[in-house]
């Protein structure tokens, strides 16, 4: 299992973090090895002092596929969730800066959380959802696929172009405007369509 991360495909977003807006999608991986899952806590790393959160619409791919026809990319999933893609920024920052590669700030143990999946079938088209994040109760983020740069049939059908796809791989679609750091003992919550995904502590 893999993790595929799109990054800036919210407009907004880039504009806060100072990026330019994509002309085509850019994306990173993570290791299995970043999961957290079962709405288990997340552990801050000792390497950072800026760990920001970025909710994200993920999709859990169901079938092998390579070079996939964006006609044909709606077949390679059929659930869509919620996840947190944890962000070491002041790292990121770094070796941005430096012209270094950033795993660092995006692969790290426990950094991908993956949330509950919802059956594509008993949500609105893919393209038509509501999402948000709370924060200690607070909303901080909200977001609709709507407003994606590229929709998410655009980004299976890219990303197979440069490596297979396989069963279980996780699609992280990218995260709306909105993103900032957590601490010790925060407590998330996200939603889609109004159904709480995923819930759970800092530590």
């Amino acid at each position: 299992m893999k993790f595929i991360c799109i990054g800036r495909n919210y407009a907004a977003h880039a504009a806060e973090l100072h990026n330019a807006v994509p002309t085509k999608p850019v994306f990173f991986l993570k290791p299995e090895s970043a999961i957290t899952r079962c709405n288990r806590p997340f552990f801050l790393p000792d390497f950072s002092n800026e760990v920001h959160y970025e909710t994200e619409i993920i999709v859990k791919i169901n079938r092998l596929g390579k070079c996939i026809s964006e006609k044909f990319a709606h077949k390679y999933y059929d659930e869509i969730g919620l996840g947190v893609d944890f962000t070491a920024r002041d790292l990121q920052r770094k070796c941005m800066a430096d012209g270094e590669p950033w795993e660092i700030a995006k692969a790290f143990d426990g950094s991908a959380v993956v949330g509950g999946f919802i059956p594509k079938s008993k949500l609105p088209d893919p393209q038509d959802l509501h999402f948000h994040l709370l924060l200690n109760n607070g909303k901080v983020q909200e977001g609709h696929s709507r407003d994606m740069l590229f929709p998410i049939d655009t980004l299976i059908s890219y990303v197979s172009q440069f490596m297979t796809l396989k069963m279980g791989d996780i699609l992280f679609t990218g995260t709306p405007v909105g993103v900032g750091p957590v601490h010790l003992n925060d407590h998330l919550q996200g939603f889609l369509e109004g159904q709480c995904l995923f819930d759970f502590y800092v530590k």
